[in-house]
């Protein structure tokens, strides 16, 4: 059937959505010749939470694939009066979907989890795909304008919606953004309006002469895009940002603390930092004892992936 309405409900959390790219594209590939609508919460497309099942409703679509697992998501879609109903079997959901998929098991990264759904589901997704971005031109002349002609820049995400423990110290981050303002380098900061306080400490901290702009909370997504597509090097958390700088291409310093880079780790080449201290990955939100995880980071490792890539960059 032709006109068929499929709809994609995303994953919640920007990085999640980000590392879905591949599986949303096996189902594009699968219903090329239907209409295909990508529904999901907050700033990554469209839907309100408090209007999420009369949103839902109106589209009068046929079937959804929920890339969260949540039962609210597939209770959701049911009240919503969406006949079908595809997705993982988890959270008590089962009942509630017309077609189930078996979780896999183990340690999985993210992005085959997700494209193992939509296998489960019928759909052609190749094994080892890494999401991919690119940014449009409008999001390019946006990005430009508002890093007011700074040309050599090195992009940092200095927040992390999950909470404060993912965080590498604001006065590391500060001491890496002098280093990288002696030779030339301009830093710009990117993040979400709750990673304000992140950049408030990074900027208390340096001094004036260092070549700093501040663009947290001043961005949209597509914005974002744009300004991290402009980066010659992009140091980060793991955060939402990161996953965005690696299907953008962009050289990557990713480090991590509390969460598990075997689930959440870049797609592709980038540097991935750690510490192997007894308690990570720990998943928590705020650090119970002394952070040793981040704090064990230090300045110079972090100085020297991207001086590497910033080498590799001016041999290209």
């Amino acid at each position: 059937m032709s006109d068929e309405r499929i709809v994609i409900r995303a994953p919640n959390w920007l990085g999640d959505a980000v590392m879905a790219l591949p599986a949303m594209a096996a189902i594009r590939r699968a219903f090329a010749d239907r209409t295909l609508i990508v529904a999901a919460r907050g700033s990554i497309v469209t839907v309100d939470a408090d209007r999420e099942v009369e949103q839902l409703r109106d589209l009068r679509a046929d079937a959804i694939v929920l890339l969260p697992n949540s039962f609210g998501s597939a209770w959701t879609a049911k009240r919503a009066g969406i006949g079908g109903r595809w997705g993982y079997r988890a959270s008590g959901r089962g009942l509630l979907l017309t077609r189930g998929v078996p979780p896999p098991r183990g340690v999985v990264h993210q992005v085959e989890y997700y494209a193992a759904l939509s296998r489960g589901l019928g759909f052609e997704a190749p094994e080892g795909e890494p999401p991919r971005l690119s940014a449009s031109a409008a999001s390019l002349e946006r990005a430009d304008r508002l890093l007011g002609g700074q040309s050599r820049i090195i992009v940092f995400a200095p927040g992390a919606a999950y909470g404060h423990a993912k965080r590498w110290p604001p006065d590391r981050v500060a001491q890496l953004i002098v280093r990288l303002s002696a030779e030339g380098l301009t830093a710009v900061l990117v993040g979400a309006r709750d990673d304000r306080e992140s950049g408030r400490a990074i900027e208390s901290t340096l001094p004036a002469a260092a070549r700093v702009v501040n663009l947290i909370g001043r961005t949209s997504l597509g914005e974002l895009v744009g300004v991290i597509a402009r980066a010659a090097a992009f140091v980060s958390n793991d955060s939402g940002a990161m996953h965005i700088a690696a299907a953008l291409g962009v050289p990557l310093t990713a480090i991590f603390g509390p969460t598990d880079e075997r689930v959440t780790a870049p797609a592709g080449a980038a540097d991935v930092i750690l510490r192997n201290v007894f308690c990570r990955p720990c998943m928590l939100r705020e650090c119970p004892i002394d952070h040793r995880c981040m704090k064990r980071i230090d300045v110079d490792t972090v100085y020297a992936s991207v001086a590497s890539h910033l080498n590799k960059d001016a041999s290209a």
